[in-house]
């Protein structure tokens, strides 16, 4: 699966509109990011691009970056869903993943990390990354997929609070940022606590 996007700032604000390119009179930022399956030769720039995405300040090396390792060796890996973006250069500026949890006994995806190089961010590249993993989920037959981060940022891509599936999280600390999103082949009837693949507990 390739998708291509063209992505611009609209007064300050990220828009992606396929093949169209917003034009705004005040600042332009024109970018072209190329999402498709990761290819063995991507993992060294998977790790980097991760790190960058999640680096703070004054600490080491984020456990984020060998989480996308960790996972890739586990049974929960699944290669048709873990996607990259790149310039037109050919450099992978952005990488999103998901992998296999549970909700009870059925089947679901966990999503994450998503990581944009920070030169990239806020142009676009997040959002076709996200729209791509969650349309090849869909293909899949996949029923849903949860998340862990930003209500507001999320939400844009139709995740909503877990709790309004009974979806719960594995620490009801997570309550406030579990999110849902539901697929075309959601179940109803699936309710429960949402089990992450075992990597995740390294964190």
């Amino acid at each position: 699966m390739t998708v291509i996007l063209k992505t611009g700032v609209w007064r300050g604000m990220p828009v992606s509109r396929g093949k169209q390119v917003a034009r705004s009179p005040r600042s332009w930022h024109r970018a072209i990011v190329l999402v498709r399956r990761e290819t063995p030769g991507d993992a060294a720039a998977i790790r980097a691009v991760t790190a960058a995405a999640f680096a703070r300040p004054g600490e080491g090396i984020a456990g984020e970056a060998p989480l996308v390792d960790w996972l890739r060796a586990s049974a929960a890996w699944i290669p048709e869903l873990s996607l990259v973006a790149v310039d037109p250069g050919g450099d992978v500026v952005g990488h999103v993943v998901c992998t296999r949890g549970n909700v009870g006994s059925a089947p679901a995806l966990a999503l994450g990390p998503l990581s944009v190089r920070p030169d990239w961010q806020r142009r676009g590249a997040g959002k076709a990354l996200m729209h791509a993993v969650l349309g090849a989920a869909d293909a899949r037959s996949e029923p849903l997929v949860a998340l862990l981060g930003s209500t507001e940022y999320y939400a844009k891509f139709g995740f909503r609070p877990a709790g309004g599936y009974e979806i719960t999280p594995a620490h009801p600390e997570w309550k406030e940022h579990f999110q849902v999103r539901a697929l075309t082949a959601y179940d109803p009837s699936v309710r429960g606590e949402f089990v992450y693949p075992e990597p995740f507990d390294r964190l």
